[in-house]
C-alpha cells in the first residue's frame, strides 16, 4: 500500500474543492501502471468527501442543498465555534469522511463528468488534510 496526506485549503467559507489534481499525481506515482483502488479519506469531523461534477453548478447547487438541509443557525446542540458549528459535525453523515474508487491501469476510473471533491462546510478551519492511499489489486 502507497499513502501520503495533502493539505487543501478551502478557505473561510463552505467549499467544494476538486481533489483532482492531487489524486492524478499520486495515482501516477504510486500506481505506475497498476489495477487497484484509491481510498480517499478527510481525518476531520466536520467535512466530507464526494464524487460529483464540478465547473457546471453542480458543486454551487451541493452547498446549497446542505445549507437548506443543514442551516448554519443555533438549532444545533453542538454549539462551539462560529455560529451554526453544529451543522459542520453532520455534514460527515451525509457526505462521507472517505470514498473508494478503482484504478485502471495506473489511472483513476471515474465516469467522464466525475470529480472527487473535499466537502467542507467548517468556515472556522481554513485548511484540511486529505490522505490517499493506494492498493494494487
Amino acid at each position: 500500500m502507497h499513502t501520503t496526506v495533502v493539505e487543501i485549503v478551502t478557505g473561510r467559507r463552505p467549499a467544494v474543492v476538486d481533489l483532482g489534481r492531487e489524486v492524478d499525481a499520486f495515482v501516477s506515482e504510486a500506481a505506475r501502471g497498476l489495477d487497484g483502488l484509491l481510498h480517499v479519506f478527510v481525518p476531520h469531523a466536520t467535512a466530507g468527501v464526494a464524487v460529483i461534477e464540478t465547473g457546471a453548478g453542480s458543486d454551487a447547487d451541493l452547498l446549497a442543498a446542505l445549507d437548506r438541509l443543514l442551516p448554519a443557525d443555533q438549532r444545533w446542540v453542538h454549539r462551539h465555534g462560529s455560529p451554526g458549528h453544529g451543522r459542520d459535525h453532520v455534514l460527515p453523515g451525509l457526505v462521507a469522511p472517505f470514498v473508494v474508487v478503482p484504478v485502471l491501469g495506473g489511472r483513476v476510473a471515474l465516469g467522464t463528468w466525475q470529480s472527487l471533491c473535499l466537502v467542507d462546510t467548517n468556515v472556522d478551519n481554513p485548511v484540511r488534510q486529505v490522505r490517499l492511499s493506494f492498493l494494487p489489486g
